[in-house]
């Protein structure tokens, strides 16, 4: 009775460690571990926990709290207010406020959005915010610890830890594009999370959480840093993301053997055009209703996402080729991609 009152209160007996230097060896390292631990998360906490904000939104332009639609979280990613956030957080907001972990809040302005990664920029009204660093994504590992960080509903720096469980996965935006580049990650999140860091171990930003999956524990995604950092500078510079458009309808196909073997293609499968706008750049350029795309740019196409995963960097204006086969002919068209409608 008295071992157990014993555990129940924290004091372990250790008795084969106790005289046995070796296995108090690995217990003491232990420890050591858990502290490194708790004291990377406890200083990441420290560094990035200022720069992360709540954000409600309302339908009026001067909403109390009575008149909040939406909450989330959002960080601070330039000391003169700028902050990165969720689409869907301040998605159709009247009004915008920010709270700070110190309680002080502010009221913001969107600066714009992309729905098509579901990022924004928000800007706060206010200057000398403690702010963040946006790290690099690409160094991220399988296995690696990550720190998730909200504010959610004006609760102080709520954290949660875990590992990334995989890079490069894709999730569809509420518009239906992909997203691609995904982390997947096991910090648990909650709605209010939406648009707060993920954090490495060093205190750098490496994504903006974005989703859970509802019927599954421990998944959480978030946009990689490297996209946000591109996503940002478009919205500074241009006060959108300028993405190029064909100006077609299309769908994903399996092609028929005979037309791989007969054209030499490396895939079996293309991009059939449904409907062709006039006067888009795919009508300027010839293209048809029922050409199947096969490749742009030396590229092979096999999907419509591979059409908005190059257009995403090809600089608008900027003649490109594409190839179609057309019955049984195979033609290279030129088409002028222009930018897409925000």
């Amino acid at each position: 009775m008295k071992s157990l009152i014993r555990r129940i209160n924290g004091e372990v007996d250790r008795p084969d460690a106790a005289g046995d230097p070796e296995k108090r060896t690995i217990i003491d390292t232990d420890m050591e571990l858990l502290d490194a631990y708790s004291r990377a998360v406890v200083s990441v906490v420290d560094a990035v926990g200022p720069a992360v904000v709540s954000i409600s939104v309302g339908n009026h332009p001067y909403h109390q709290a009575a008149d909040q639609v939406g909450a989330g979280s959002g960080v601070v990613i330039a000391p003169d207010g700028y902050i990165l956030t969720n689409d869907h957080v301040v998605h159709n907001a009247g009004s915008l406020k920010v709270r700070l972990t110190d309680g002080t809040s502010l009221s913001a302005t969107l600066i714009g959005k992309d729905p098509a990664t579901d990022l924004a920029v928000i800007r706060a009204n206010a200057s000398y915010l403690p702010s963040s660093t946006l790290g690099s994504s690409d160094r991220l590992r399988a296995g690696q610890l990550v720190i998730a960080m909200g504010n959610p509903f004006g609760f102080q720096s709520t954290v949660s830890t875990g590992v990334v469980s995989a890079l490069g996965r894709a999730l569809r935006s509420t518009e239906g594009r992909l997203i691609e580049n995904i982390i997947q990650h096991t910090a648990p999140l909650n709605p209010g999370n939406s648009g707060g860091p993920l954090v490495d171990s060093t205190g750098k930003v490496v994504g903006i959480n974005t989703a859970i999956i509802a019927m599954a524990q421990g998944i959480g995604f978030a946009i990689p840093a490297n996209t946000a950092r591109w996503v940002v500078s478009q919205i500074l510079t241009h006060g959108r993301v300028r993405r190029g458009f064909l100006g077609i309808a299309a769908r994903q196909r399996p092609l028929d053997r005979r037309i791989v073997r007969f054209h030499s293609l490396n895939k079996n499968l293309a991009v059939e055009v449904l409907s062709v706008e006039m006067p888009g750049p795919a009508g300027l350029a010839g293209v048809q209703a029922g050409d199947l795309i096969v490749a742009i740019h030396g590229s092979d196409v096999q999907s419509v996402d591979d059409l908005h995963r190059f257009l995403a960097d090809w600089p608008i204006g900027r003649p490109v080729e594409i190839d179609v086969v057309r019955g049984s002919v195979r033609r290279v068209l030129m088409i002028e991609p222009k930018e897409a409608a925000a």
